[in-house]
């Protein structure tokens, strides 16, 4: 048995979700207990052990929110349909959350927008000037057509810069191992299922915005991130301002990848916008104002490989600590 794979169903629970999820906090701490289990999941590809992907996997298959003793008894029973899951998926969460933590630096870029994200999944997080956004309880930002129905909220602290209108994007594209079609009901489900339970909010902004998405499709490519970005940088509309962009994505890239995925969008006559665990982009950590091991579970959103601010994994908070203009 993995030891680390005890210690990641810990952290999960402990650090990701509590405080989020009460049923994902009782499952993932029981199976950091539980040889059982751990001894199943250990089976796996290293890469394919995510408590994210693991858990979406059993309630892809119908586990209901239910004890501890009762989800164990069910995961051995239907072990192997899980492991047949996880194996052919992966954690595309396309959490729109965070698009409230993106805004902010979006909006301070000169425009028109053309924005590419790498890691994609269905496209949905393309779409951050057709939502709406309440910041702090009293800033509200809708677009031009009227208020969205995915309305996100943030806390913020710090001199966030939040804008008095959204940016204005002309060209929307994206890549994805595996991009998911959003007129593809069962690939729908799935990211359905990778919403944590007792979070009815996400659940909802999600399917309408999957309504937005089926109503003015993106143009998400399949392809490695690293071989596909440049293509889509040089296709962007002239005049634009290109933007390429990505949220929980490099964490489930090798360090050699993220290291060349910088190399390359370094390179390339666009912005870089990150949204990341705090020790995923080396370069990012390393200019960090507080050590990132003090904030376990937040996220850096970074322009250029400058760090701005902390975040919450789905865009609930920003904590913005630089001051001046982010261009």
């Amino acid at each position: 048995m993995d030891s680390g794979t005890a210690g990641r169903y810990r952290r999960f629970g402990e650090f990701e979700a509590r405080g989020s999820s009460s049923c994902y906090e009782l499952w993932a701490l029981g199976i950091a207990s539980d040889r059982g289990l751990l001894s199943l999941i250990d089976q796996l590809p290293q890469e394919k052990r995510q408590p994210n992907l693991v858990l979406a996997a059993s309630r892809y298959l119908g586990v209901a929110e239910t004890s501890f003793p009762e989800f164990r008894d069910w995961m051995l029973l239907h072990w192997d349909a899980v492991a047949e899951v996880v194996l052919a998926r992966s954690t595309q969460t396309n959490e729109v959350g965070r698009a409230a933590v993106l805004v902010p630096v979006f909006a301070q870029l000169p425009g028109p927008l053309a924005l590419i994200e790498v890691g994609a999944s269905a496209g949905l997080c393309l779409y951050p000037d057709l939502f709406s956004y309440q910041y702090d309880d009293r800033n509200e930002l809708h677009p031009d057509c009227g208020e969205s129905g995915v309305v996100l909220r943030c806390a913020t602290s710090g001199a966030a810069p939040i804008p008095d209108r959204l940016p204005q994007v002309v060209s929307r594209a994206g890549v994805d191992l595996n991009p998911l079609d959003v007129n593809d009901a069962d690939e729908m489900r799935w990211l359905e299922c990778l919403v944590w339970p007792g979070q009815p909010d996400r659940l909802r902004r999600l399917r309408e915005a999957v309504a937005i998405a089926r109503s003015r499709p993106a143009d998400v490519v399949s392809g490695d991130l690293n071989e596909k970005v440049a293509e889509l940088v040089h296709a962007a509309p002239k005049g634009a301002t290109v933007v390429v962009f990505h949220s929980a994505v490099l964490a489930y890239s090798s360090v050699d990848e993220r290291i060349r995925f910088e190399h390359t969008v370094r390179g390339l006559p666009c912005h870089w916008l990150s949204n990341e665990g705090s020790l995923v982009v080396e370069s990012v950590a390393d200019r960090l104002p507080v050590p990132p091991q003090d904030t376990p579970g937040r996220f850096v959103v970074a322009l250029d490989g400058i760090p701005l601010g902390y975040a919450a994994a789905h865009g609930q908070t920003l904590d913005w600590f630089t001051t001046g203009p982010v261009r």
